[in-house]
């Protein structure tokens, strides 16, 4: 009976046992690389992998590669700098700050994973330009990617990559590049300077004991990482028939580009995707199961997903990125360990029991902000009403509650009060309430209100995001969270200068005074 088309072919052990024989042969000593061959674009490209160790040691920045910053001058045969090209490389400058977040993330993180790097091949006689490799009008004669075929269609085969032939450069991946160069340092050396991003000196150090200790890896997987294999794409330098500049330019246009689509994930996006941040977890655990914000046939989107702010016009109350805010400014004081060690590193995953305590103490802040009389309204109402400020079109509220920034502010305030303070959350609440229900969010954009000229730029008559840590310590304030006197005085000194606008300071009565006449609001 005759196969299909779509029955796999089945491979003897006789049939493996040539393979492995043939391999052996020609992939030894990491001359020859089992390649794949690809074109896209009139790009002909090779994909294969190789270990982090020997893309460490042999693969070069892209930045030091002469056919994108050095134009020879056939005529003169001297070097000359192109600026364009050295304008290309520059604009993304290797930032050297990155590297020991990087490092960290590969040793500590057992699931981790770095994207195929983009790799160009280029010979020596490339740069030089009285080389018999180029002919009499400066066209190559061949391509810098020796590429032998093992089967009919040229599809499959074998790249030479040996060092006394080619010279190879991230085209992109560089900071990945640097990432693995400095797991294969910390590893020979014990440690790895943390650098500025200019890599300029520090003395500040990651070791191999922060790595096991902080992050309780073993040493017997820290010795393996460097046999783990890392996808990679080789591309020419130089392509048969091309003159110098035909490739440099080509060369340098493909260098632009993937940096140009290689657009970062937004912060809500992250927000979205991150399953090592737990408060990102929480977040987007509460964002699809609490009434206040859950999805609901009858009713519009409470939660925008994307972006990191709320259109005028839009129907939603908050942002996921502000509800991954919310939590983080909420819940750091009882998990302060969720954070990363350092900066720039990356946070490890909470433990699933530590998750369902936190969903479950951010689930009950948002029970109690849902019967805030403000948020009651919604029952009745979309949120526009209450997000706009009184002189836009139709009017508005100009709630605090309902923009990002003044959920954020009050979150912090409520998580300094409960979890540094000792506050009982219901204690709070009935405060907020009446507050809330004599309009304390409301009417920011009026002299009378305490968020202005904290939350509400006057002069711009916008939304003043800079002013979200003053508001925080209001709101601990007026919920009695401070009674050392320097500190009240200090923030009532603040909110003055808050409320000054050209040299002259508004009260709450919409006059202008003095500074030291604007004093603080009565504690609720």
């Amino acid at each position: 009976m005759k196969k299909s088309a779509s029955e796999p072919v089945a491979v003897t052990s006789q049939d493996k046992k040539k393979f492995s024989s043939l391999f052996a042969k020609y992939l030894g000593e990491n001359q020859q690389l089992l390649v794949q061959k690809t074109e896209m674009g009139g790009t002909e490209a090779y994909v294969g992998s190789v270990t982090l160790e020997w893309f460490a040691s042999q693969v070069r920045f892209a930045s030091f590669l002469p056919l994108l910053r050095n134009k020879y001058n056939p005529d003169t045969d001297n070097i000359e700098i192109d600026a364009s090209s050295i304008d290309d490389i520059q604009q993304r400058p290797l930032d050297w700050s990155r590297q020991a977040p990087l490092v960290q993330y590969l040793a500590a993180r057992k699931n981790h994973k770095f994207p195929a790097i983009l790799a160009v091949i280029s010979q020596p006689w490339v740069d030089d330009s009285k080389s018999t490799e180029w002919d009499s009008e400066g066209r190559a004669k061949k391509s810098t990617t020796d590429f032998t075929s093992l089967d009919d269609d040229g599809k499959l085969g074998l790249l030479d990559i040996s060092e006394e032939n080619v010279t190879i450069y991230a085209l992109d991946g560089q900071h990945r590049l640097m990432a693995v160069q400095g797991l294969m340092e910390i590893l020979e050396n014990g440690k790895l300077p943390r650098y500025k991003k200019d890599k300029g000196a520090s003395n500040n150090f990651i070791t191999i004991t922060d790595l096991i200790e902080k992050y309780q890896v073993e040493a017997d997987y820290l010795e393996q990482l460097p046999q783990e294999k890392i996808g990679i794409e080789f591309i020419c330098a130089v392509a048969e028939g091309e003159t110098r500049e035909e490739a440099r330019r080509r060369v340098r246009s493909i260098f632009v580009h993937v940096n140009l689509m290689a657009v970062p994930l937004s912060k809500g996006q992250l927000a979205q995707l991150n399953e090592d941040d737990g408060f990102s977890i929480v977040a987007r655990k509460i964002a699809v199961s609490h009434p206040l914000l859950e999805q609901r046939d009858n009713r519009k989107p409470r939660v925008n997903w994307n972006s990191a702010t709320v259109a005028a016009k839009s129907t939603v109350l908050t942002t996921l990125q502000a509800l991954k805010e919310m939590s983080e400014r909420y819940l750091e004081h009882k998990y302060p360990h969720w954070k990363p060690l350092d900066k720039g590193l990356i946070p490890m995953r909470p433990e699933d029991e530590e998750l369902e305590s936190a969903t479950e103490d951010f689930y009950e802040l948002f029970d109690n902000l849902a019967i805030l009389p403000s948020y009651k309204l919604l029952e009745h109402e979309d949120t526009p009403m209450f997000r706009k400020f009184s002189f836009e079109k139709d009017g508005g509220e100009g709630n605090i509650l309902f923009r990002p920034v003044g959920q954020m502010a009050l979150a912090k305030a409520l998580g300094i009060l409960i979890f540094q303070k000792g506050f009982s959350i219901n204690e709070i609440f009935e405060k907020l309430r009446k507050f809330d229900s004599k309009g304390g969010f409301s009417g920011m954009d009026f002299p009378k209100s305490l968020w202005y000229g904290v939350l509400y730029d006057a002069n711009r008559k916008r939304i003043l995001v800079a002013g979200k840590e003053l508001a925080t310590r209001l709101l601990v304030y007026i919920l009695g969270g401070i009674e050392d006197k320097i500190e009240r005085a200090e923030l009532r000194k603040d909110l003055a200068k808050a409320r000054t606008f050209e040299d002259k300071t508004l009260d709450f009565k919409g006059k202008f005074v003095e500074p030291k006449k604007v004093g603080l609001p009565n504690v609720l």
